[in-house]
């Protein structure tokens, strides 16, 4: 497995990584704990050593699975969390209760999620999403105060503009941003990327994949359980898995000369776009795995990424990310 620096930090990890949020979270069917440990396992025997998981994530139980899983590892895994969801006294955090990033609700989450992962030190510590009620240098300011007590390694933040991206820079240097960005959802290109390179910051995407749709094994005849939340998404409608198909079209046509699938290829561009990037597409399953990490030996060629721009230029991808 190739390695990537994520921007200028020393924060060096596999070239793909592994989302867990879905190993317990999100929709059915999941595997047992045990499948999931085992799971787990083989991903770092075929190279993976990067793992993103969230305190949201069950709540809780995703941290308590990665944390036991890759327990054994030590530090030849990298492993990244989040704070910033508010907490139900009965409940935990959830997305839908609310933001605290606070610095003592940081450093508390902080505290808890270092039991759960069975971990001396937090390898790279998210703000899950902006909170507008806290400014960004307080947040960064408590982060820092982490890192110098030896409790975190790195900051990173996740779907923050460049704006706010300098702002916690300036206080405490961010080591990673976490943002959706895939062939088919590109906003980020405009400003946020450059300000990445600029600041010597890594981009690690999620939904890399565009939850699944450009691996082209969903169509206009896929159904999703309730408690998936593809079942609410726009991009998921009747309407919009044919209108979309085009993109999966080019995926495939691009994937012939490479003998790749259309997920392959997503990754491929992903990787292809600067040195500093390293996707986490989630999987729970061995064979998606493998043919995820096939993408990292795919070259892609200029004339590959200009006919992919170009072809994307002229389409219009129908439905809202969320």
């Amino acid at each position: 497995m190739q390695k990537r620096a994520l921007g200028n930090s020393n924060l060096e990890v596999s070239a793909l990584g592994l989302g867990c949020m879905r190993m317990t979270f999100g929709d059915a069917p999941i595997g047992t704990r045990q499948e999931m440990i085992e799971f787990l396992h083989a991903a770092v025997d075929r190279g993976i050593t990067f793992f993103d998981t969230a305190e949201v994530y069950g709540p809780f139980t995703n941290e308590e699975l990665v944390g036991e899983a890759l327990e054994p590892f030590g530090d030849k895994v990298v492993i990244a969390t989040k704070f910033g969801f508010k907490h139900d006294p009965k409940t935990g955090p959830a997305p839908g209760v609310g933001l605290d990033s606070r610095p003592e609700q940081i450093k508390r989450v902080a505290e808890e999620s270092l039991k759960r992962l069975r971990v001396e030190a937090i390898d790279l510590f998210y703000q899950h999403r902006p909170d507008p009620n806290v400014p960004i240098e307080d947040v960064a300011g408590a982060v820092k105060d982490l890192i110098q007590e030896g409790k975190v390694k790195h900051f990173g933040l996740s779907e923050s503009d460049a704006a706010t991206i300098r702002r916690a820079h300036a206080v405490q240097p961010v080591t990673a941003l976490q943002s959706e960005y895939s062939i088919w959802w590109t906003p980020i290109e405009d400003e946020i990327l450059p300000t990445c390179e600029e600041l010597g910051i890594g981009l690690v995407p999620y939904s890399p994949l565009g939850r699944g749709y450009l691996t082209g094994k969903i169509d206009e005849n896929s159904t999703f359980a309730d408690n998936d939340i593809r079942s609410r998404n726009p991009r998921f409608t009747q309407e919009a898995l044919i209108a979309n198909r085009v993109v999966v079209d080019l995926l495939e046509q691009i994937g012939a000369n490479h003998a790749a699938t259309p997920a392959q290829i997503a990754l491929a561009w992903l990787l292809a776009q600067k040195p500093w990037i390293v996707p986490i597409p989630g999987s729970r399953k061995l064979h998606r795995l493998e043919e995820n990490i096939g993408a990292v030996d795919i070259e892609l060629t200029a004339n590959d990424l200009s006919e992919i721009a170009n072809a994307m230029s002229q389409i219009k991808v129908v439905g809202n990310r969320y």
